[in-house]
């Protein structure tokens, strides 16, 4: 209702509000109906929406709503969905043996796909998306294999790990601190003949000398020729593969401080399915034996 005392002014023919700032006056234009239902409108769907829906969070989680909708639980159901159409490839990859599997079976296809998704999220963070490796972390794209790189030992490895807390069955090979039993001068000559094993460059003097030392002290696990023995997990020291380096400084570390690299019991955390998917991807890049 108009009030008596508000003026009209006189160049928009609106009453005014009385309210004046500095000689300015307010405009009495009241919002349009059109607006303002549209306004409680939301309001009462908001709080609808809130009593419907999952909405407030809480101390430990969030108000669950009347409906009990969940996100979550939508994408739960697809997961299983898709699972479930895969179940008959999953029963398969299970029963069937590994070393059987050829590149042209849909099986095999299968878990080159399954595996390879399974590698980027679980192990591409230690041998790279590619598989290349890195100082510490084995190059899965040659053939050079410290416990055997056919599909069995493959996924024998990923299922128990290497040198692991946890899993009782994990890869195990232990190196000695040579620093502990060998003398400066000695540890030069057995690095000296590890060196002249893959390079044409060494002293022959120190690399006859290593040699004794070598036959002594490292060839129970190396083996006479140094080709290493996958039985204990010691490498090859005559094919200029190196997992943490080949260079003389390198390798006298090594000597004398001994690696001890570890692997998780991947077993513990994927499923049989998946670890047998990503020992045929592995297999397939193309080291796999």
């Amino acid at each position: 209702m108009s009030d008596k005392n508000n003026k009209v002014d006189e160049a928009t023919g609106v009453e005014t509000t009385g309210h004046s700032w500095d000689g300015i006056e307010e405009l009495n234009n009241p919002l349009p109906r059109w607006w303002l239902w549209t306004l409680y409108a939301t309001i009462v769907w908001a709080i609808a929406y809130t009593i419907a829906y999952p909405a407030w969070p809480m101390i430990s989680g969030a108000t669950t709503g009347v409906l009990g909708w969940s996100t979550r639980a939508n994408v739960a159901e697809e997961i299983r969905l898709h699972e479930a159409k895969n179940d008959g490839l999953v029963a398969d990859l299970l029963e069937t043996d590994l070393a059987g599997l050829a590149p042209e079976d849909d099986l095999h296809r299968y878990a080159v796909s399954r595996g390879g998704a399974v590698f980027r999220a679980q192990c591409s963070q230690c041998h790279g998306s590619g598989a290349a490796g890195a100082k510490g972390y084995p190059n899965l794209l040659d053939d050079d294999w410290l416990w055997g790189g056919d599909m069995d030992n493959i996924a024998l490895t990923v299922a128990h790990g290497v040198r692991n807390e946890t899993d009782g069955d994990a890869r195990y090979s232990e190196m000695p601190a040579f620093g502990e039993m060998l003398e400066d001068a000695e540890i030069g000559d057995v690095v000296e003949y590890v060196v002249s094993l893959s390079s044409i460059e060494f002293d022959a003097g120190m690399a006859e000398r290593g040699d004794v030392l070598f036959a002594d002290n490292c060839s129970a696990c190396h083996g006479e020729m140094a080709e290493g023995d996958r039985d204990m997990g010691a490498p090859n020291l005559a094919d200029a593969i190196w997992l943490y380096g080949g260079d003389r400084t390198t390798l006298e570390h090594t000597v004398r401080y001994a690696r001890y690299g570890v692997m998780p019991a991947w077993g513990q955390r994927l499923s049989d399915a998946d670890v047998r998917a990503v020992s045929v991807y592995v297999h397939s890049l193309g080291g796999g034996e």
